[in-house]
């Protein structure tokens, strides 16, 4: 998506350790009109799957996530990385490892909140070793929901993730994909889409 990739270079800040900062536009301030081309595109990409919920977890992929929803027309659930004293009754729970935070999290979803009639597109603002999808993705499997897709804002396509994502047979539509970005210079390469018919 020229628009998101566009923002990047213009905006996105390249750190040590292979950290991109988009603070100012995607997960800390929030560009709303960006965000709904992000999800006004997903909804293109996903047309036609029976997308009937999604689900993000909380908090960066949030924001992307509703915006995105209004497009569905469906709700949206978020994952929480704490238990908290309004949660009640039975939980799905999984862990998952932040890459940004160096921490492992309990994520738990409220059983009334996912079922096996539930056909669910799991978005997120990035995918880079795939620990929070792969663990939706384990929530919305304990649920014996079907899994639709995954999308998500930006891929760095060097780590791992989007290749442990898709080589489960999930199909995963990354709206900017960054095959290399270097600190010293700021500079960020982004994948080209593949030829069609290739």
């Amino acid at each position: 998506m020229k628009l998101l990739e566009d923002r990047i270079r213009k905006d996105g800040v390249v750190k040590e350790g292979n950290i991109l900062k988009v603070d100012s536009f995607l997960n800390h301030q929030m560009d709303v009109d960006l965000f709904n081309a992000m999800g006004e595109e997903f909804r293109r990409l996903f047309a036609e799957r029976p997308v009937n919920k999604i689900l993000t977890i909380e908090a960066s992929g949030i924001g992307i996530a509703v915006i995105a929803a209004q497009h569905f027309h469906v709700p949206v659930v978020f994952a929480k990385k704490a238990q908290s004293v309004n949660l009640d009754g039975e939980m799905y729970t999984t862990k998952i490892e932040s890459f940004t935070h160096k921490r492992t999290y309990d994520v738990i979803v409220s059983k009334k909140f996912l079922s096996s009639d539930d056909h669910i597109l799991v978005i997120d603002d990035f995918l880079a070793n795939g620990c929070a999808v792969n663990g939706l993705i384990d929530l919305i499997r304990s649920a014996g929901a079907t899994v639709e897709g995954v999308g998500i804002a930006i891929e760095k396509g060097f780590q791992t993730g989007g290749n442990l994502i898709r080589s489960k047979g999930i199909r995963v539509e990354s709206l900017a994909i960054i095959d290399s970005m270097d600190a010293k210079t700021g500079e960020i390469e982004f994948r080209k889409p593949a030829a069609a018919g290739s």
